[in-house]
């Protein structure tokens, strides 16, 4: 097999590539019966010399490859038919902007797996960005908070920015003494903790957070999804009855809302579970929160204040709680500040792409390299040759334009 690493197409630009240099070489030197090349970006955080430097073959036409690794979805004019492609796709829950997307895989006889949907036995993802989404997330946020308040500057992350830099530049600085909310357990709420731990943040418990109305060091505490909601027949909350019948709870996060300063989001949400602040609660005079940074970045979902994504040339932007609008970022002290980067991990575009391979390593390419058959790569094929598999055929309507 002739493997590819594409050239990133998407706009807004990312940053990020399947394999880091080293790691392609790696695999290059353990499976000489194949060969991985790299196609020429002058967007990649890692520069085609860097390839090079490793002995790795740098292309502009890759169209004799029969894999090609990318990270966001393909343009469609980039596509080169009866190709096997691997990407985050974004088509699989119906996403309404990326039909075209799947009706160009269809036409063009497409073999397509999507890393969503890398999963193990258990169903759960074996290659995510997530914790480091909650990284860059709780940094926007802060650095958001420096610039809402005139305190500090933090760096704009550029291409080569790294975890280092990251904590080095939080570590430069005063942080301002407030209370922090993180919402969620998983990935995304791990990193953005891991940063606050490692600037010296203080850990506080539901009850001491709740009861304590200033601190006099930045100080955070994480909420998971039981403690933002609760049953309306006042029975006792559990996931397995949350998840079937989300539509039976309701938002108990004021209790929250009125003792936080910051919000750092990072839960996951359904389309028929509780809205956590809703327009009636943002413009709420008890409502404390004035920066609020959405890392999972749900789109007028559970917090009414992202009415749309921001991107890293402009992270932020103010929402009116009385205009229901959005308005330029920092404008106003009665409107609520808001991060909502979809994209975060690509302001760690070295570290990600190290961390994201590595994963891809282990799960996909040895397997696919040794010629072995994977379950996991199976449970992700979307397509194969332009026809819909099993797992995915519920959208043959959608592909069709119904």
């Amino acid at each position: 097999m002739k493997i590819a690493l594409i050239k990133e197409t998407k706009i807004p630009e990312d940053n990020r590539v399947a394999l880091a240099p080293k790691q392609v070489a790696d695999l290059n030197r353990r499976f000489p019966q194949h060969e991985i090349v790299v196609q020429s970006s002058d967007i990649r955080g890692y520069s085609d010399d860097e390839y090079r430097a490793e002995g790795v073959k740098v292309l502009s036409d890759i169209s004799d490859c029969d894999i090609l690794f990318g990270i966001k979805e393909a343009q469609i004019a980039s596509l080169i038919p009866n190709k096997h492609y691997f990407f985050f796709g974004h088509i699989a829950k119906l996403q309404e902007y990326n039909r075209p997307l799947l009706q160009a895989f269809i036409e063009k006889k497409i073999t397509f797996c999507d890393y969503e949907y890398l999963v193990d036995d258990r169903g759960l993802r074996v290659c995510a960005f997530g914790w480091w989404a909650g990284v860059v997330g709780a940094y926007y946020t802060l650095r958001g908070y420096g610039l809402k308040h005139k305190l500090y500057e933090l760096p704009k992350p550029d291409r080569r920015f790294t975890l280092q830099q990251l904590l080095k530049a939080l570590q430069s600085v005063d942080m301002p003494k407030v209370k922090v909310l993180v919402t969620g357990a998983g990935r995304v709420s791990q990193g953005a903790q891991y940063v606050l731990d490692n600037i010296g943040a203080v850990k506080m418990s539901e009850e001491a957070y709740l009861l304590t109305d200033k601190v006099n060091k930045l100080s955070y505490c994480v909420a998971d999804v039981d403690r933002l909601v609760k049953r309306k027949d006042g029975g006792v909350f559990s996931w397995e009855h949350f998840t079937k019948h989300a539509g039976e709870y309701v938002s108990d996060f004021m209790r929250f809302a009125c003792q936080t300063d910051v919000l750092i989001s990072a839960h996951f949400w359904a389309q028929d579970a509780p809205v956590y602040l809703d327009v009636d609660d943002l413009r709420r005079e008890d409502m404390r929160i004035r920066m609020i940074g959405d890392v999972t970045c749900d789109i007028m979902g559970s917090i009414k204040s992202t009415v749309r994504p921001a991107t890293h040339a402009d992270p932020y932007y103010d929402y009116n709680p009385q205009t229901e609008k959005d308005e330029p970022a920092f404008s106003s002290d009665k409107n609520i500040s808001v991060m909502a980067v979809d994209t975060c991990p690509n302001a760690l575009a070295l570290d990600t792409s190290e961390y994201f391979g590595k994963m891809l390593m282990e799960h996909v390419f040895e397997p696919l390299l040794s010629g072995k058959h994977s379950a996991v790569i199976d449970r992700s094929m979307i397509l194969k040759e332009g026809s819909l598999t099993d797992r995915f055929a519920y959208l043959k309507d959608f592909a069709e334009g119904r």
